[in-house]
Parts: structure tokens; C-alpha cells; sequence
């Protein structure tokens, strides 16, 4: 599990920052071109590299503070944006262009299982 969180908080601490400050432009140029077709304009990237910093902020500090509650809702920002971009992906792209959401969903989803398992107890 810590594997799989460390990943999730690498990449998209990366993806969010590219996002925010368009610093690798040979990733920031495709994506925003992505955003364009969508019909979204960098403001609405931008909002979605926020939401992407947090999720990995939380779920980082969740791991350092063993919070299980912040690492499982870092995963669910996390969950959130992948649905969102496979949404997007599967509309307007290829299913080639939604395998990193559809992998992104699942390391989150795993992330959150012991909450999903207690919801189901309920």
C-alpha cells in the first residue's frame, strides 16, 4: 500500500505541477491541446492541477501522519480526476489516451478499499 501511494502522490505532485506552471512544455502543450478539444481553456487545467496537488498533498500527508482518513480522501481527489479525465478521454480520444486515468483509478480505488470495506460493514 505505501508502494502504491508513493506513486500516486510522485505522479501526480508531477502531473499537478505541469499542470499549474506549464514548466515541461513538451507535456503542457498535448494536454492543454487535450483541454482545447474538450472545450475547457487553461483556467479549467488549472483548477484541475489544484484539485490533482491537493489530492497528492493530502494523501502525503496522510502517509506521513499514518492518517488513514487523509490518505483515503487524497485518493478519492485523486479517483475524482481520473474519472473525470476518462470521461473526457473516452468522448473526445482514444482508448489509448484514457489508460493512465484508467490506472490512476485503480491504484486510487486501492487506496481507498479498507474505507470502501467499512461503508460496506455499515
Amino acid at each position: 500500500m505505501l508502494f502504491i501511494q508513493g506513486l500516486l502522490i510522485t505522479f501526480f505532485l508531477f502531473a499537478s505541477s505541469v499542470k499549474l506552471f506549464g514548466w515541461v512544455k513538451v507535456i503542457f502543450e498535448p494536454q492543454l491541446a487535450f483541454f482545447h478539444r474538450y472545450g475547457l481553456n487553461r483556467l479549467a487545467m488549472f483548477l484541475v492541477g489544484v484539485i490533482e496537488a491537493t489530492g497528492a498533498i493530502v494523501m502525503f500527508v496522510g502517509l506521513v501522519t499514518q492518517n488513514p482518513i487523509l490518505s483515503v480522501s487524497g485518493a478519492g481527489l485523486i479517483a475524482g480526476t481520473s474519472i473525470g479525465a476518462m470521461f473526457f478521454h473516452f468522448r473526445f480520444d482514444t482508448f489509448k489516451d484514457a489508460i493512465p486515468s484508467i490506472i490512476t483509478l485503480g491504484l486510487s480505488t486501492y487506496v481507498m478499499t479498507p474505507a470502501i470495506e467499512v461503508l460496506i460493514r455499515l
